[in-house]
């Protein structure tokens, strides 16, 4: 009796393929020797109204490692700024879309690959990812997604038994083709392409897609184009705030890694800062900090000003420019609401929360600690008699501080302290845990990677990389509404 595959069965909806062929490239995927699934997120499996008993390895190997289906499979066309300088020979260039569905939440959501092959985008390069790249991806979407970032997650990893050439791995390197889950993979870069051929009829036809898919709520709206860069502005920005206050630095912000949902995604040189140095670059190949760690929010808006350019003939600038004229603004709001979380505050109940905010980065950089180590710390030590005196606070957990250290920790026990005697009895209570809600005890640092990818690539032992993902998955941190 053949057994029907329940992922073959899901109902691709093909809302962008249905733009037509000036928005893509129809491509086939490459064969590989080898499949041997290293990691299924049975969470996203579940989103889609699919059992994980349901499926077999072989079945998700078949729909998601063979791309055995018959549709076309879309290479995206984009351009993008990268490091500043605009480049037209972009477009998906080791991946494709591989279908859109529903989820049961009533959400479209696209499923792309990484690592599936050469496409008409490849420039020269094999189309292919390594392992590594593929845990680390893993990784960072599952961390991230818990840590209440707004983020892809990755739906699978297969290795496919091909040896690879990398200068910034030991080489040769095993290979592997990632499925990523998204609500988009519609790009900054992908209305930049279109600006460049002068296209502002296939402008208004993307943007009239974006709105009626993801921005709903905007349908029927006087002229929805404004409002639908308002409403970006601030997701870019939260975004923003969103990465900047759980220490990660993306790596590479170019405008095709940019997407028009403000949604994190595609994590090349991704790291979690160990100390909190805005200089912190997460790229070895950022040689002047372009993208570095301090850099990010004004990055972000840099691109959407580049987006402006882009939309300039299908929504006037004077529109954009004052949508983008609050960027600033949002940002400032959401990261400092995030911070306030971490100091174990309500955020709506703490007065002149960026005093406080100042004084906690300036005690975190004098105390030479580890960013992730003092919110650590705080947590582990809190205790309600803070309350009746600030001498109490924090009291020999910091280590040894110089003369100047000591003022800092001194002046910042008083800042922490008067905001404590604000709240009331019970919102004291709640400090404990939201302490614990919001400062995880395991940061995705580069030696926590590491010491999952060691044993995988010594020994081809997974235990470490799956007991990673469970300490990640388990802790009740803070997802996002999205995913």
């Amino acid at each position: 009796m053949i057994v029907a595959n329940p992922l073959l069965s899901l109902q691709d909806e093909a809302a962008f393929a249905g733009l037509g062929l000036e928005f893509y490239d129809p491509v086939q995927p490459a064969t590989f020797p080898r499949h041997v699934l290293r990691f299924l997120n049975d969470d996203l499996l579940l989103r889609f109204g699919l059992d994980p008993a349901q499926v077999s390895d072989q079945q998700f190997i078949e729909a998601l490692g063979r791309f055995k289906v018959d549709r076309p499979l879309l290479a995206m066309r984009y351009h993008g700024h990268q490091f500043g300088d605009y480049n037209p020979f972009l477009g998906d260039g080791r991946g494709f879309l591989y279908g859109q569905f529903r989820g049961q939440d009533g959400k479209l959501y696209d499923l792309g690959t990484k690592g599936s092959g050469t496409t008409p985008y490849s420039r020269r390069a094999d189309g292919r990812l390594t392992l590594k790249g593929g845990v680390r991806e893993v990784l960072a979407g599952e961390a991230l997604h818990r840590l209440g970032v707004r983020t892809c997650r990755c739906l699978s990893l297969i290795e496919t038994g091909e040896s690879l050439w990398r200068g910034d791995e030991v080489s040769p390197t095993r290979s592997s083709v990632m499925v990523r889950v998204s609500r988009t993979h519609i790009r900054f870069g992908t209305f930049e392409r279109l600006a460049y051929l002068e296209r502002p009829d296939l402008i208004r036809k993307l943007l009239d897609h974006v709105i009626q898919t993801y921005y709903t709520d905007l349908e029927g709206k006087p002229e929805p184009y404004p409002h639908f860069f308002r409403a970006l502005v601030t997701r870019v920005a939260e975004m923003a705030a969103q990465w900047m206050s759980v220490g990660f630095c993306h790596g590479v912000l170019n405008t095709d890694n940019m997407s028009i949902l403000g949604e994190s995604f595609d994590y090349g040189p991704y790291a979690f800062i160990e100390t909190y140095d805005p200089k912190f670059t997460a790229a070895y190949f950022d040689y002047w900090g372009y993208y570095r760690f301090g850099n990010q929010p004004e990055i972000c808006r840099v691109n959407l000003e580049r987006l402006t350019e882009a939309l300039e003939g299908v929504i006037p600038m004077t529109e954009m420019e004052s949508s983008l004229a609050e960027f600033g603004q949002d940002y400032q709001r959401i990261y400092t609401r995030r911070m306030m979380r971490k100091l174990g505050f309500p955020p709506d109940q703490v007065i002149d929360p960026e005093e406080l905010l100042f004084l906690t980065l300036k005690l975190i950089s004098m105390a030479q600690l580890g960013y992730h180590t003092f919110f650590g710390i705080l947590t582990r030590s809190f205790s309600s008699l803070w309350c009746h005196s600030s001498e109490g606070i924090l009291a020999g957990k910091l280590g040894p501080l110089s003369t100047e250290g000591q003022a800092c920790l001194q002046q910042w026990r008083q800042s922490y302290h008067l905001r404590l005697v604000q709240l009331s009895p019970s919102e004291i209570d709640e400090i404990p845990q939201r302490l614990r809600h919001h400062n995880p005890p395991v940061v995705l640092t580069r030696p926590v990677i590491e010491s999952a990818w060691e044993p995988i690539t010594t020994e081809d032992d997974w235990k470490p990389f799956h007991q990673l993902l469970e300490q990640i998955r388990t802790y009740d941190w803070s997802p996002t509404e999205d995913f």
